[in-house]
């Protein structure tokens, strides 16, 4: 099976796939943000959430329920701040994947990926990795919100974690953001073998 790729653009395939794997899954995710509520541990993600209250109509009180899900809409995602990181990351991880995705079939397949076409694909690599971190950066401008300061504390608001302490999958996210960026962005350049003119 013949190659569109160089020897650095097989590196660049394989990290491509990697950052955008770690980004994606760290996105999904919900441990971005960890803390506690009656005595029972609490995550969120940008749109979905580990551990929330419920009303017990048997008991006449509130009790936590310990499972994880999706907020029941967009709206009710608990503040615009995280509603925006949530369209801004997602459209990040997907440029991140679709870019990927195409560098690995250009290991497969011919032609598929020239000098030209992996400068693009770098390109929109450095604008995935922009986009999923402006949605980190944006992120903490939520935590001053009610949902939040239930479970961190009322010290908690922007930028000021509280009681909480920031996940794994905020790392992961972000991480693989970085290295999309910066090194898979610069190997993109070289990973394209040079086009063959023919004389035709």
């Amino acid at each position: 099976m013949a190659s569109s790729l160089t020897c650095t653009g097989m590196v660049w395939a394989l990290l491509s796939f990697l950052c955008a794997a770690t980004s994606c899954i760290g996105f999904f995710m919900p441990y971005w943000l960890l803390g506690s509520q009656m005595g029972k541990p609490v995550s969120f993600g940008t749109f979905r959430r580990c551990s929330y209250p419920i009303r017990d109509e048997a008991r006449g009180g509130t009790v936590m329920l310990e499972q994880c899900g999706r907020y029941a809409s967009f709206q009710g995602i608990p503040s615009l701040e995280w509603r925006i990181c949530t369209v801004v990351t997602g459209t990040g991880c997907g440029l991140l994947l679709l870019v990927a995705l195409t560098a690995i079939m250009g290991c497969c397949v011919t032609d598929l990926i020239s000098r030209t076409i992996g400068r693009v694909a770098g390109g929109i690599q450095f604008v995935g990795g922009l986009l999923i971190g402006s949605g980190c950066a944006l992120y903490p401008l939520g935590w001053d919100s009610e949902e939040v300061r239930q479970t961190c504390g009322n010290s908690s608001d922007q930028f000021e974690l509280g009681s909480c302490e920031i996940g794994w999958a905020y790392y992961c996210t972000g991480a693989g953001a970085v290295v999309a960026m910066l090194l898979c962005t610069w190997m993109a350049c070289f990973a394209g073998k040079k086009q063959k003119h023919y004389p035709y």
